[in-house]
């Protein structure tokens, strides 16, 4: 008889096979005299939609209906996955198997694949748990001496399959009604809503809020330049009455009052000596903990930008495909009591500099066992992340910051804490003092882990202070006084890096370690789907990314006002979810029940769908606006979605084309019949930024009985429509007559053309605001009469970086002409010389064959990158492809194809930045110097 074991990935099936002794292949699968192995791909089954319980009822979405609380709920294969699931289901059934073991992803949706798969393939064999948190053969064969009872993991079954289930009550009852209620019957709009994405939305979009209702406050510093014997050093003045308070942007330094930051620069006019006084104290700084998975996903984005769901991706290819780092999806930041001798170990094999610092760590007796890193208290069903005695081998250059990342730190938590000497130097001049302050790293300590010895040169409080001597006898002469006009501001937007945080912690701001601990079991998601949550977010089209910031679309405003207005607040309450999640975490340990949960998420449900459905907007009590409806002339009122009128015969919608208007503009679009161009519209295809002129109109619309009503639309005016003659120009060339005038969202030209309709042909366009710069009636002028602009400064690139440029003509093209970089200073104001680049020797470059595409050029590899050279120009480089590009291995045949036909066959498995896979061609740039995607038809 035989174990059957079933890992999550087919990737995981081959390296327990290859740990177990070489078990050999068949087929699909792995098999010897003691084990046959194979796996699922992720989740082969899942818990069937409504339209599966009954299509007739539930197969249209209707208010009726809800809510579907199914009595039980059923399974079925993943269409994707029937394949699979009948391989796995074949294998279960066999008459020599003894056994299962459940080799799943040591976590909650690995136990939730298990139990799904054994339930519909009717499992009736005894099952065992493989608990992994290394995939090195020693780690392997070690889990297999500690397999688990399949008891134990009852309480983790359980929260696995309230989790999974209290996701399809709220988001399938919850989207359905608040869509219906939302836009009706308006196909291909969905609000999507669920247990751990809303609450998450309604952070981001409450800080938009607090952003958008900042009133910013003046107010005012003063700094001081003073000199001593052994140079000169800033001070900054320090109110004497200050005392800690309410106003979050109050500080000691800060005076409210300008006359009295006058009066105090007048006071400290004419160099007036200045009584010094000392005071140094040592301070000290511990090492960081080990990561956790949304502490390394956190980091990541800050240093590298990657959003969560790439580091998540790099940490699992780390953990599975390199065997280098033990299992990431964890929430500990400490190792279990015993764990000693393993990072011993660990720490000896590492190599190259880290090594350097890990062989010092032992030698000098670092490594002890400490209550901070060994503690079992603060391990859950996995410890932090940290290296193994795997070699590193083969890393691509994101793989090999993320091991770096977590290396450095497991190295760098056992050498002792940086050592400072902090001089508070207090500068009295006229009674008035000013404080400066002086940092000198004394003893780098974990700090020299990372390659420092000083403390940043740049960074506020370290600027080197000189030293008082004798001849200073305690005094400095006052040598200027500065008044600055600050403002206060808004807090800033969310990162991935700073929503990971929030989520963490439920949303509330927790900045101790030790707080922010404890929070860490009623957050919102678990740190495995964090990262899906924010892509999930994205994907709907509820947050866009301008550059790191997450920015909530006029889509998530509406709906979360929408969950507002139904008094839905459980939904968007990170607090309530928090609790939730605590509890399934409570019940994977035994100690919540799981009738009681599901009890309490079927009651909110009720709830929810109840005030969805049972919602009546009142417009009698909505705010009345000073803008004259055009039906009865009476002022519109301000409703939930817009601005109607009181006879219900006029609305103009909050959210057009993606973008929220402005009360302002709303009023100037009714009384003037257009507003614009106004730029913010979001394309609902591609999701491309665009600018427009908005008009309204009345459009006449035939009933089905014939009957015809003029109704009030507004429409897009991108000048497409416009009659040509009935325009008024603005600027008439003298020599030809060809005149400019604005048309719609546009600029044109207009030449007269007997043979054109209407006597005018167009010959020239320009949108009225490019990349959100509105272009003016002189600078057009200009770019249409002189052939170029002047410099134009605050143009935005679709990245959200500002930047300055020319626009010039081209024939009938605009091209952009950007003015000379301004050269990079050093700390001195000097500027940095540009490093030459290196340039490639591919004289002892391989020769793969001829390059049809370049006239005697040879196609060459060297290092990691295919080159074509050419050698009767010493072997220049005119083409150039790395070997690894998104992630996938680009074979020499696939190159030569590119080559010889300018396209290859379509490649499947490249990865995005992002993390998403997606399928494309290479095809030859028209210089020939490099390959580019060309994406299939969706």
């Amino acid at each position: 008889m035989k174990s059957l074991i079933i890992a999550e990935k087919p990737s995981v099936a081959a390296d327990i096979a290859r740990a177990l002794g070489k078990v050999p292949k068949h087929g699909d699968h792995y098999e010897n005299e003691e084990y046959v192995i194979s796996s699922a791909v992720g989740h082969v089954v899942e818990l069937q939609m409504p339209e599966d319980i009954d299509k007739k009822k539930y197969g249209f979405w209707r208010l009726e209906t809800l809510p579907i609380v199914p009595e039980k709920f059923e399974l079925k294969p993943i269409e994707d996955s029937k394949d699979r699931f009948n391989l796995l289901k074949k294998l279960i059934a066999r008459k020599d198997i003894k056994e299962v073991i459940n080799a799943c992803d040591a976590g909650r949706e690995g136990e939730l694949i298990f139990k799904n798969l054994a339930l519909l393939a009717k499992n009736k064999h005894p099952v065992k748990r493989l608990w992994l948190s290394s995939m090195t053969n020693e780690g392997i064969n070690e889990a297999f001496e500690r397999l688990r009872d399949d008891s134990e993991m009852q309480g983790l079954a359980d929260a696995a399959r309230c989790r999974s289930e209290a996701d399809w009550l709220i988001g399938i009852n919850g989207t359905r009604a608040i869509t219906k209620r939302m836009f009706g019957s308006r196909a291909g709009n969905v609000a999507s809503v669920g247990r751990v994405q809303t609450p998450t939305l309604a952070l981001v979009y409450a800080r938009e809020l607090e952003i958008r209702n900042f009133k910013p406050r003046g107010y005012w510093r003063v700094t001081a330049k003073f000199g001593v014997a052994k140079g000169d050093y800033e001070g900054t003045y320090q109110r004497p009455d200050f005392k800690k308070s309410d106003d979050e942007h109050d500080r000691i330094d800060r005076l409210w009052d300008k006359a009295k930051a006058e009066a105090i620069v007048a006071a400290c006019a004419g160099q007036p000596l200045a009584q010094v006084a000392e005071e140094k104290k040592a301070s000290s700084q511990i090492a960081p903990r080990l990561y956790d998975l949304t502490t390394l996903q956190r980091e990541a984005n800050s240093r590298y930008g990657f959003p969560a769901k790439r580091t998540l991706q790099l940490a699992q290819a780390l953990y599975e495909k390199h065997k280098m780092i033990t299992y990431p999806r964890t929430d500990s930041r400490a190792l279990p009591e015993d764990y000693l001798p393993v990072v011993r170990r660990t720490l000896q094999n590492l190599h190259g500099a880290l090594g350097t610092h890990a062989h010092k760590a032992l030698e000098k007796g670092y490594v002890q066992f400490n209550k901070r890193i060994f503690n079992n208290a603060q391990v859950s069903d996995h410890f932090a992340i940290i290296p193994t005695e795997h070699e590193a081998k083969h890393l691509d250059e994101a793989e090999a910051k993320i091991f770096d990342m977590i290396a450095r730190r497991f190295v760098a938590a056992f050498f002792p804490a940086a050592e400072f000497d902090v001089t508070t130097r207090t500068s009295t001049v006229a009674g008035h003092a000013f404080k400066t302050e002086g940092k000198v790293l004394t003893v780098p300590g974990w700090l020299e882990v990372y390659g420092k010895s000083t403390v940043d040169e740049d960074s506020a409080d370290s600027k080197a202070l000189p030293a008082m001597s004798a001849e200073d006898a305690g005094k400095a002469k006052t040598l200027s006084t500065e008044l600055h006009e600050e403002a206060t501001r808004p807090p800033p937007r969310y990162t991935e890096a700073t929503l990971l945080s929030a989520m963490e912690t439920a949303g509330k701001l927790v900045d101790d370690e030790e707080l922010a601990e404890a929070m860490k079991e009623r957050g919102l998601g678990t740190p495995a789907t964090r990262a899906d949550t924010i892509d999930g977010l994205i994907y709907q089209k509820y947050l866009d990314r301008n550059q790191r910031e997450l920015v909530p679309t006029a889509k998530a405003e509406q709906l979360i006002q929408f969950l507002g207005a139904v008094k839905a607040e459980d939904l968007t309450s990170p607090a309530m979810t928090g609790e939730w999640e605590f509890n399934l975490r409570q019940m994977e340990h035994g100690k919540f029940p799981r009738e009681k949960f599901m009890a309490e998420i079927v009651k909110e449900t009720k709830g929810i769908v109840e005030r969805v459905k049972g919602f009546e907007e009142d417009d009698s009590i909505a705010r009345e606006t000073d803008i004259p409806s055009p039906t009865d002339g009476k002022p519109l009122r301000e409703t939930l979605r817009g601005y109607k009128s009181h006879d219900g015969e006029f609305m103009i919608y909050k959210i057009i084309g993606g973008r929220r208007m402005e009360e302002h503009e709303v009023k100037e679009l009714v009384t003037t019949g257009k507003v614009g161009p106004l730029d913010g519209f979001i394309s609902a295809k591609t999701r491309n930024r665009f600018s427009a002129l908005l008009k309204l109109n009345q459009v006449e619309e035939e009933a089905k009985d014939g009957t015809k009503t003029k109704k009030w639309k507004t429409e897009f005016d991108f000048g497409d429509k416009a009659d040509l003659g009935g325009l008024t120009p603005f600027w008439t060339n003298p020599e030809t007559g060809a005149e400019l005038c604005e048309n719609g969202s546009s600029f044109i030209v207009r030449e007269r053309d007997p043979a054109a309709e209407g006597g005018w042909k167009q010959t020239f366009r320009i949108g009225r605001i490019l990349c959100q710069k509105p272009i003016t009636h002189e600078m057009v002028t200009d770019l249409v009469s002189k052939g170029k602009t002047g410099l134009i400064q605050g143009f935005i690139s679709k990245k959200g970086r500002p930047f300055d440029a020319f626009l010039k003509l081209e024939g009938a093209r605009i091209a952009w002409e950007f003015p000379p970089r301004a050269p990079k200073l050093d700390k001195d104001g000097k500027p940095i010389e540009r490093k030459a680049r290196a340039k490639v020797d591919l004289s002892k470059a391989t020769v793969l064959g001829q390059s049809p595409a370049h006239d005697g050029g040879e196609l060459v590899e060297l290092g990691d990158t295919y080159y074509v050279r050419k050698p009767e120009q010493d072997n220049r480089a005119v083409f150039k492809l790395a070997k690894k590009l998104c992630e996938h291995e680009i074979a020499p045949a696939v190159v030569q194809k590119l080559l010889a036909e300018g396209k290859s066959d379509l490649i499947e498995g490249f990865v995005s930045k992002r993390g998403n896979k997606f399928s494309a061609y290479l095809v030859l740039s028209a210089k020939k110097d490099k390959a580019e995607f060309e994406f299939p038809p969706r």
